[in-house]
């Protein structure tokens, strides 16, 4: 596992979820989705394609919230977390991805850390800090496009320019190197968050992302201690450590 991992920068565990886990997970998840959309309507109808912070207690209740912690913190994700990051792995966020409202909405190419890093931090960041996604889809879908081996090394003159939309290039833009990885209900894509790669819509997307990170305070310090779970919440998990360390460094 932790090999083609390394080398490639994603995993692909088919059928990881049983019916009853995918239905158990979509219950609360689409609730959660049905209110968020409603607070954020304009943003919804107009470009979005993500929402943040599921375990936060703003839409969902601290039985649902509880769903969701006991399956992070079961050990069939945590065995797989402490695989690939086996010091001290840190939860970091959730999210939710779904189609956005406007068809002609294009995807487009990305690393993570382009959104807060500069070119040079980027490249830093690429051997220095790792955070990974853990992707299920909750409805098949058509699923995500990304460049393997990406995670390890900075873009060719082709994806800068298409990533970037240099020298005339758009971020839509088909990549040469480019794999598509098409994902049904109760599959699970484990994949660097430094890796070049862009959801793909269609379907009825719905995509509950569980992100984990090393012990880097630099990264930490995005964590909302709203989606943390509480000292009670805790108790219930197989296995807590991802939360545990977290906590830990966020009260330091």
């Amino acid at each position: 596992m932790n090999r083609l991992y390394s080398e490639s920068g994603y995993l692909l565990m088919r059928n990881f979820l049983s019916d009853d886990e995918v239905l158990t997970l979509h219950n609360v998840v689409a609730e959660f989705h049905r209110l968020w959309q409603k607070a954020n309507a304009s943003y919804y109808a107009q470009t979005a394609l993500n929402s943040a912070y599921l375990t936060n207690r703003e839409y969902l209740n601290d039985k649902q919230r509880q769903v969701l912690f006991d399956f992070i913190g079961s050990e069939k994700v945590m065995s797989i977390v402490n695989k690939l990051i086996p010091i001290q792995p840190c939860f970091l966020n959730t999210q939710l991805f779904f189609n956005p409202v406007n068809t002609n909405q294009n995807n487009y190419w990305h690393r993570d850390p382009q959104y807060h890093l500069t070119i040079e931090q980027q490249k830093s960041a690429i051997l220095s800090s790792e955070v990974i996604h853990f992707r299920l889809p909750l409805l098949d879908e058509p699923g995500i496009e990304l460049v393997p081996g990406t995670h390890k090394r900075w873009d060719s003159t082709e994806e800068l320019n298409v990533r970037l939309e240099q020298e005339g290039h758009k971020n839509n833009e088909p990549l040469s190197q480019g794999k598509v990885i098409k994902l049904d209900a109760g599959d699970l894509l484990i994949f660097s968050a430094n890796m070049i790669h862009r959801g793909l819509y269609g379907l009825d997307r719905l995509a509950f992302d569980i992100l984990f990170c090393q012990p880097d305070p630099s990264v930490i310090h995005f964590v909302s201690n709203d989606a943390l779970p509480s000292a009670e919440a805790l108790t219930s998990l197989e296995d807590s450590a991802a939360f545990d360390n977290t906590i830990k460094l966020k009260s330091i």
